[in-house]
């Protein structure tokens, strides 16, 4: 895409098979909240992609140059069961329960670039 800005940002998972199995099956397209993708589109995001390698999330935004990473995942943040939704994912997340999404996921700095 043309004239947008990538994010790149990391989280771990907890060390357990099972939830991990389960935190795949809630952020698969057929079972993933209806209000989570609504609101990520609605706060200004135009693509997200999430990949997990062992315990490891690593995640892909990409935003307008305009979007404000700290203001625009705040209002992402007050958006209907956005709160509920990160409680919910927090348990299979290796972080401190009651965090935001923003809060959580730390982006990564870009060191090489071909």
């Amino acid at each position: 895409m043309k004239n947008t800005v990538r994010r790149c940002l990391t989280l771990d998972l907890k060390a357990d098979d099972k939830l991990i199995e389960e935190y795949r099956f809630w952020h698969s397209p057929e079972n993933i909240w209806k209000e989570i993708p609504e609101g990520i589109r609605k706060a200004g995001i135009l693509d997200m992609e999430i990949y997990l390698l062992g315990t490891r999330l690593f995640m892909i935004v990409e935003t307008t140059p305009e979007f404000d990473w700290e203001k625009d995942m705040k209002r992402l943040s007050e958006f209907p069961r956005q709160k509920e939704w990160e409680d919910f994912v927090s348990r299979f997340q290796a972080s401190v329960p009651g965090q935001a999404s923003s809060e959580k996921w730390k982006l990564m700095e870009r060191i090489f670039k071909l």
